[in-house]
């Protein structure tokens, strides 16, 4: 089931229209992207588009054998696509760390980080780093990869003199997050632990990343973009963990979006001129759209930054 009914919003685009709509126009050569989990759902489609309009796309995934079976198939599909497999488990920071000195030692350019791995509502459990998992993998991995990327961001911004985009993919879900938003005092506390609230939490946490780190760049007036966004309600393995996810898509079944319509925020966000020279919003339906309370909260972004720093310092 899709959407059967999708208003075009002041982008000209509506919750119908899917990644290779809302980037048609667009040539990506001379353009590198990081997507992370680019082996199934969105992302395999988000590596797909930006494959397809010319972007040299790096898939950046836990599993190499299964991301190196996905780029023959897109290469299948677009003989001209440029796509690079390198591995990253941005649950680990160690792993997070050695992608990023590989990368950087490989002298490669870098316009657009995609970060869209994630998991859901999974049971109590902690990284390797001792951070509760769902925190760990959609949030602080993400956190730490990027800082260790910007200034190659902003070196390839310098040079080609195009702007830089950090496309964040969160969730309306962040709406339903632990009272007070972040619970930085017990975020590795079993006893208080909700799958779904916690997955709201590192949602939530992904915009207000956006959001400060947004700040942080315009007041460096460096020439990169950063932007959280909702794709929309999609079921993809994604979901695989939780029985109230299983209902909730049922139940909303009526607005799920296939893959392509999914993927579409993503790709409008990383590629459309449309979105040139905004920062820091979050969008869904390949529009800007209005987040919740807490994650317009400045201070709790910069709270968020801190712990961030605080938990990777180390690593």
């Amino acid at each position: 089931m899709t959407w059967l009914i999708a208003f075009k919003g002041p982008s000209g685009y509506s919750a119908k229209h899917t990644a290779e709509d809302v980037t048609k126009e667009v040539d990506g050569k001379g353009l590198t992207a990081i997507v992370t989990g680019p082996t199934s759902g969105i992302g395999l489609e988000t590596a797909r588009v930006l494959a397809l309009r010319g972007v040299h796309v790096i898939m950046a995934a836990r599993n190499v054998e299964s991301a190196t079976k996905c780029k023959e198939t897109i290469i299948k599909g677009s003989p001209s696509a440029t796509i690079d497999v390198m591995q990253l488990d941005v649950s680990s920071l160690e792993s997070v760390r050695s992608f990023a000195n590989e990368y950087i030692s490989k002298g490669l350019p870098l316009n657009i980080l995609i970060c869209n791995a994630g998991v859901m509502s999974l049971p109590f459990g902690l990284s390797k780093d001792g951070v509760e998992n769902q925190f760990a993998t959609n949030y602080l991995g993400h956190f730490h990869l990027t800082n260790l990327l910007l200034d190659t961001m902003k070196s390839t911004a310098q040079k080609c003199g195009i702007e830089g985009r950090i496309v964040i993919v969160s969730s309306e879900v962040h709406r339903m997050s632990y009272k007070g938003g972040i619970v930085f005092d017990k975020l590795n506390d079993e006893k208080s632990y909700s799958s779904f609230y916690a997955y709201g939490q590192s949602k939530l946490a992904n915009i207000l990343h956006a959001k400060e780190l947004a700040r942080r760049l315009k007041e460096e007036g460096a020439n990169i973009t950063v932007n959280a966004l909702h794709p929309g309600v999609i079921a993809t393995n994604l979901s695989r963990h939780s029985s109230f996810s299983a209902c909730f898509y049922g139940v909303f079944s009526i607005f799920q979006k296939n893959v392509p319509q999914g993927a579409s925020t993503t790709c409008f966000v990383a590629l459309n001129p449309k979105v040139k020279g905004v920062s820091g919003e979050y969008f869904a339906d390949n529009n800007v759209a209005k987040p919740s309370g807490p994650a317009k909260d400045a201070e709790l972004a910069k709270k968020l930054w801190e712990c961030g720093m605080e938990l990777t310092s180390s690593k």
